[in-house]
């Protein structure tokens, strides 16, 4: 895939990140009184409290972190945030000009929960191409900058001091339900960032290790790294099978070496990421190895 068409893949994924993250608060969190961080939940403050449209003030406030990061954060960070700046207050305004401004359910847990995954989703596609949402996230990177403050824990912070400051106008019920929404978009942002990526890492240990190295390589097509170990009672030498498969092929992989060696002993875990030759880069096939095998 050539950069033109990747560059306009990655424009086209923050459009619909922006596009369901304004969605969710439109038709979910905004009707329902919910409280949430970032720059929403001060809008969405704002707007209970003055009257003014959350649309106006997210777009001044991204604006003015939008102005701060170009110029203490550099051109490079301004390219990856510009399109999520000016983008999500748009989309709002949209979701808002054609959306019913009444409650799509009553019930204010399913709002919570939906409002939460629209909002993970669209965080967790963002990132995925390596933008940023931009709002909120810019302060914590400017402290980091500047004075070497870790920018996770900064990031909470603010968050939760934007949920305090609602916190004081809202009932307990919707503080509650506001934290049950924040724990099920991150939650829902973690798996949308990790989808995809999760594999199984495989250690055999057998006596015919070389029969399932091989076999491992011609009939499911993975890869295998030989390690030296020895064995904890007898301390004898052997060799120990590692290989990363997809998860879809554990059940084939665990037939086919309980057919060689029904007393290999294999250890089998989740991995969250893979990256390297066959995973997040095409297999090379070396014809040496081909007519070895």
């Amino acid at each position: 895939m050539n950069k033109r068409m990747r560059m306009i893949l990655d424009i086209l994924a923050v459009a619909l990140g922006n596009l369901l993250y304004a969605f969710g608060v439109i038709a979910f969190v905004q009707p329902a009184g919910l409280i949430t961080g970032g720059t929403t939940g001060l809008g969405l403050l704002t707007e209970r409290l003055t009257g003014l449209s959350t649309t106006i003030f997210v777009f001044a406030i991204n604006f003015c972190l939008f102005i701060v990061g170009f110029f203490i954060l550099g051109k490079k960070f301004a390219a990856t945030t510009a399109l999520s700046t000016f983008l999500y207050p748009v989309f709002l305004e949209f979701w808002r000009q054609i959306w019913p401004q009444e409650l799509m359910t009553h019930d204010i847990i399913l709002c919570a929960v939906f409002g939460g995954l629209c909002i993970g989703a669209a965080i967790g596609i963002t990132m995925r191409v390596g933008a940023s949402t931009g709002g909120m996230d810019i302060p914590p990177l400017v402290l980091n900058k500047l004075f070497r403050l870790p920018v996770a824990p900064t990031l909470y912070a603010f968050d939760m001091l934007i949920l305090l400051l609602q916190a004081f106008y809202s009932s307990w019920n919707q503080i509650l339900y506001g934290i049950l929404l924040v724990i099920i978009y991150t939650m829902t942002l973690n798996k949308v960032l990790m989808l995809g990526q999760n594999k199984i890492e495989l250690k055999i240990v057998s006596e015919k290790v070389d029969d399932i190295r091989k076999a491992i390589l011609s009939q499911v097509d993975r890869g295998g790294t030989l390690l030296k170990s020895r064995t904890g009672y007898c301390l004898r030498e052997t060799e120990m099978l590692l290989s990363v498969i997809s998860a879809r092929e554990l059940n084939k992989t665990e037939k086919l070496i309980h057919q060689i060696d029904p007393n290999a002993f294999m250890i089998v875990s989740q991995v969250k990421e893979v990256s390297g030759r066959g995973f997040s880069m095409k297999k090379q096939y070396l014809q040496t190895e081909k007519t070895a095998e």
